[in-house]
């Protein structure tokens, strides 16, 4: 059985190209680290991403119209909002289909959506905004008023930051009894760049695109964290198993080796079917959902590469370092 595992055909060689996936990952993240840094200085919130008003708390006013909006029509939009006293209106276009609007006979092409300060109640801040949109698009419909206060966004955010702490917490000391303690770090760390990345994608998308995360972002990061975490276990697993019965046999880089081809066309095969449904439902589905599905399909690809390129030869490079520590503290001894 040994002697299968280790002569079985190989796919890839991950521990050979180990610092090539290193590089790569840099790659990978460090545009992202760069944006959420710029948005952390420059935004009003210094969020490392734009939010919603799910986090920062406001209102958000949309109105359906049957033509296109450019560029240059929402800085006039924005010009007329805020000579009508609506200060720092922030102003998004969303291609829509009909499911957008319930309003009968009513098939908007186009969504205007103007986010400002919390107005509670406050009709007239509505009806201002209502007149500016309907002197440039006379057929105009109201889709939808949503305000959430701040005190209540500050808490959401709060709550949301704990969520993800005890995701984490929860991760490393399930892996530590599992496994082993450096098996658990390793995980956790492969988390963080899974993470980073997702958030980095979002904070470039929120610079060139005006993209705001929601609260439903946060159910993208949770379910990415756990679906990540689960494939990496596959391969820990398959380690652990392997170096059973290999490690008289076979040094430790060849024993991750022969795991990570173990299971290498498993964890392909699952994410690819889940980014093909992901991928339908990001083309078909409302626009509502689109940032959420399309966090799921970043994370989701970016966590497969992780747990196959990142967390196996990030586990190889931590045993290679102890192991020649070992060998000097013996030299010494």
């Amino acid at each position: 059985m040994s002697e299968t595992v280790l002569h079985q055909h190989k796919w890839i060689d991950v521990v050979k190209y180990r610092w090539v996936w290193f590089g790569l990952s840099l790659l990978l993240i460090l545009p992202g680290l760069f944006a959420m840094g710029y948005l952390m200085v420059t935004s009003p919130e210094h969020y490392p991403v734009k939010v919603g008003i799910d986090f920062t708390g406001g209102t958000i006013t949309q109105y359906s119209v049957s033509n296109d909006v450019n560029n240059e029509e929402v800085e006039k939009i924005r010009t007329k909002l805020e000579k009508a006293g609506i200060e720092n209106p922030v102003i998004q276009v969303l291609k829509s289909s009909n499911t957008i609007s319930k309003v009968e006979n009513v098939k908007p092409t186009t969504v205007i959506s103007v986010k400002t300060a919390f107005k509670g109640n406050d009709k007239n801040a509505a009806n201002d905004i209502g007149n500016v949109i309907k002197a440039d698009y006379p057929d105009a419909e109201l889709v939808q008023v949503s305000s959430i206060g701040p005190s209540l966004g500050k808490e959401l955010f709060i709550n949301s930051m704990y969520a993800l702490g005890l995701a984490f917490l929860g991760i490393v000391v399930y892996l530590s009894f599992r496994f082993q303690l450096d098996y658990a770090l390793i995980a956790l760390m492969t988390l963080f760049h899974d993470a980073l990345f997702v958030i980095g994608f979002f904070a470039i998308m929120g610079i060139f695109f005006d993209v705001h995360i929601d609260a439903l972002f946060i159910t993208a990061i949770l379910t990415v964290i756990g679906f990540s975490i689960h494939d990496t276990i596959v391969v820990f697993d398959r380690t652990r198993e392997n170096c059973r019965f290999l490690a008289k046999k076979a040094t430790f880089p060849e024993i991750v080796n022969a795991s990570v081809n173990q299971t290498l066309a498993r964890s392909i095969n699952t994410s690819l079917t889940t980014l093909i449904t992901l991928g339908a439902l990001y083309i078909f589905g409302g626009e509502t959902t689109k940032d959420f599905v399309l966090a799921m399909l970043v994370g989701i690809a970016i966590g497969t590469y992780s747990s196959i390129f990142f967390a196996s030869t990030l586990l190889d490079w931590w045993r290679e370092r102890q192991e020649a520590k070992g060998k000097r503290s013996g030299a010494v001894a």
